[in-house]
């Protein structure tokens, strides 16, 4: 009997690249043996979370997630839970893409994508769990990042927030310290900070320096919490993670590796909104949890370093340098 693959897509992302693309992205898994359908998602609630889950329960090998992060947070969501799990390739088609970028599947061609299960290599990812919830590559909370949920969608990146929050004068006045309890395996942050975050990969936003010795099988989060909450000193330390990730011995962040992390306003009555994978995920108290090796998903494993560092392109690294060197011009202090 033939092994069945599902594909769930996004029939909008990408302009609609995927539906236009979508006999071709059958036949790709077809030819690589498996008895191949697909799934368009509706915008109705946990359409592709709900279709995920009923073809892992109806015995499908192998569920593809075609689509922005986004899509690929709600398939993982909806076969996450289960004992007995599919494997899972990503298509992706969206603005940032940083579950290919970790994975190294191309990103400009959604054929491409689907031809990485021709090399018939897989890893075995770590997946977190925040509460009855499941994320693949970030958790973060603090007003910081509440912020994002203002941000426009084709600025959800890591240079593209910072920019916008420099020219949002509006948005300023808010970026103000969180009185945090941060639990962790090897010990305790009990303080003011303006944001903390867990990440699973080494592409945070479209960079990759932000977590410069990511793993992405070894059980452990890395955990970063930003205690200052001046927007220069924020930008001195964006310049810092540009600059060979030299923000990780910086005294104004804690960078830990942990398996387990619970965070909750110190102060009684306080609010800390969770972002899940750049969507509000509930709000604390919260408990997250590294799931190790919980999903096998296929990736190009001949492109990842040893240390799951991923090259940028030349466009991107001089972005970077000019970022840098405005930085350096501005002054130690608000």
């Amino acid at each position: 009997m033939r092994k069945r693959a599902r594909v769930i897509y996004n029939p909008t992302s990408g302009r609609e690249i995927l539906k236009q693309k979508m006999v071709d992205i059958l036949n790709v898994f077809e030819q690589a043996g498996y008895e191949t359908s697909a799934f368009a998602t509706t915008p109705e609630k946990d359409s592709a979370k709900n279709e995920a889950r009923r073809a892992a329960q109806d015995g499908f090998e192998l569920v593809v997630a075609a689509g922005g992060d986004g899509t690929i947070n709600e398939v993982v969501n909806g076969i996450a839970p289960l004992k007995k799990r599919p494997r899972m390739a990503i298509i992706p088609a969206g603005t940032t893409n940083d579950y290919a970028r970790a994975l190294h599947i191309p990103r400009e061609d959604p054929v491409d994508a689907a031809k990485i299960i021709y090399k018939n290599q897989t890893i075995d990812m770590d997946i977190g769990r925040a509460g009855e919830n499941y994320f693949i590559n970030i958790a973060a909370g603090g007003l910081l990042t509440e912020l994002t949920y203002d941000v426009p969608s084709d600025l959800k990146t890591f240079f593209g927030y910072l920019a916008y929050l420099v020219k949002g004068a509006e948005l300023l006045p808010r970026i103000k310290p969180i009185e945090m309890d941060i639990k962790y395996d090897e010990g305790e942050f009990k303080g003011k900070a303006s944001m903390f975050f867990l990440a699973l990969t080494n592409s945070v936003g479209g960079f990759e320096q932000i977590v410069p010795d990511a793993s992405l099988d070894d059980g452990k989060f890395t955990l970063i919490i930003v205690k200052t909450s001046n927007l220069v000193e924020i930008l001195h330390l964006a310049s810092k993670v540009l600059n060979g990730g030299r923000h990780v011995d910086d005294p104004r962040i804690i960078y830990k590796k942990t398996r387990k992390v619970t965070a909750k306003p110190a102060k009684n009555g306080d609010r800390m909104l969770i972002n899940l994978d750049g969507e509000y995920g509930g709000d604390a108290p919260m408990t997250f949890v590294d799931l190790k090796q919980h999903i096998t998903f296929f990736a190009n494993l001949d492109e990842i370093p040893d240390n799951a560092y991923s090259e940028e392109t030349d466009e991107m690294k001089q972005v970077e340098k000019n970022f840098v060197k405005g930085v350096d011009k501005l002054p130690d202090k608000e």
